[in-house]
């Protein structure tokens, strides 16, 4: 199995790290070994996968760019094919359709959505759709002067796509069709003022989301409808102890493989939260917060056995390894960590020779 972890790099982001970095991960005890380091790539802040592994995607952060990548399968290591414009700045996540022919981009400065095709080689076309994010801002005087959607995945259906807007406290619905998007009846839910939603995951197993909150710290659980893509809210959170008096800001959210943990990171707080899922109500209950390791856990996810956690901590430049019990959701470290400038995303890739 494969590793692959992009990083912001520009002096604007007072940012260290130096491109796309591939690693092999040993299944059995959590550590990486680095097999590729391509450099001169610009703030490759979130990367996707086709799903036969044998083309990886990048936006590249505070530009206007995205760029697709040849995989080789046999050692994981990349080579660059193309670059296209999503015509809107600072883009922040992209999603592949489940037809494997269409990307979809957060612009977040630009606040906007863009469809990109996906050429029967791996390659990007030109933009043929660009969605502009309108509406009422939320009160918040610096992370809301513009909706700045944060995230947009395709829900388990591949029906919907589903947009946290920060700066709107909205999530936002979005049909999905032939290469278009339109918007969803309804067209989105509003979240609590100030909360700025970031990102969402799905319950593998029921008919419940959850969506980490980055300026209140907190995650709200949704019913999830898959038949017109609404959420309703059900509960809300705290991802911080009690006793944490001091500043903070969520960032990641996964659901386990298993459907019974839910996971959340936060910056400031440097950390993981642990929730057990009611299997019924899909609420969440406080199982521990687990410190990070390091400064400012901007991104973590679990390999895809569930055996280990990574924990990429942003301004400390370090991976570190947790160890997962699948009994109680707790994670703990494993003692190994990799050094590597402002890692920000990381996915993997099954290993075949």
């Amino acid at each position: 199995m494969f590793a692959y972890v992009g990083c912001r790099t520009t002096r604007e982001r007072n940012a260290r790290g130096d491109g796309i970095s591939v690693y092999s991960v040993d299944e059995e005890s959590g550590k990486l070994e680095r097999v590729q380091l391509l450099k001169d790539q610009v703030n490759p802040s979130f990367l996707a996968l086709s799903a036969n592994g044998e083309r990886l995607y990048t936006v590249h952060g505070d530009l206007s760019d995205i760029s697709s990548y040849a995989v080789d399968k046999a050692t994981g290591k990349i080579a660059f094919i193309n670059k296209q414009s999503t015509q809107g700045q600072n883009p922040v996540h992209l999603a592949i359709d489940p037809t494997g022919r269409y990307v979809v981009v957060s612009n977040h400065i630009g606040s906007s959505l863009a469809v990109l095709p996906i050429a029967d080689d791996g390659s990007l076309k030109e933009l043929t759709q660009l969605v502009k994010l309108e509406g009422p801002l939320g009160p918040h005087r610096v992370e809301q002067k513009v909706p700045k959607p944060h995230f947009n995945p395709f829900d388990p259906s591949g029906e919907f796509v589903i947009v946290p807007a920060k700066g709107l406290d909205q999530i936002l619905t979005y049909r999905f069709k032939d290469g278009q998007l339109t918007p969803g009846t309804p067209a989105f839910v509003s979240t609590r003022e100030t909360s700025g939603p970031r990102h969402i995951a799905f319950h593998s197993k029921s008919g419940f989301a959850y969506c980490v909150n980055e300026l209140d710290s907190t995650v709200t659980t949704y019913r999830y409808s898959p038949s017109n893509g609404s959420l309703q809210p059900l509960q809300t959170v705290s991802t911080l102890p009690d006793t944490f008096t001091g500043n903070s800001r969520a960032s990641e959210i996964e659901v386990d493989s298993t459907g019974r943990y839910v996971y959340a990171s936060n910056r400031g707080y440097d950390s993981v939260a642990v929730f057990k899922v009611d299997q019924d109500t899909g609420f969440l209950s406080l199982v521990e917060v687990e410190q990070s390791r390091g400064r400012t856990p901007r991104f973590m996810t679990s390999t895809p056995n569930g055996r280990f956690m990574f924990v990429l901590n942003e301004e400390s430049d370090n991976i570190v390894a947790f160890a997962v019990d699948h009994t109680s959701g707790r994670i703990k470290p494993t003692g190994f960590s990799v050094q590597t400038g402002s890692p920000v995303c990381m996915i993997f890739s099954q290993h075949q020779a």
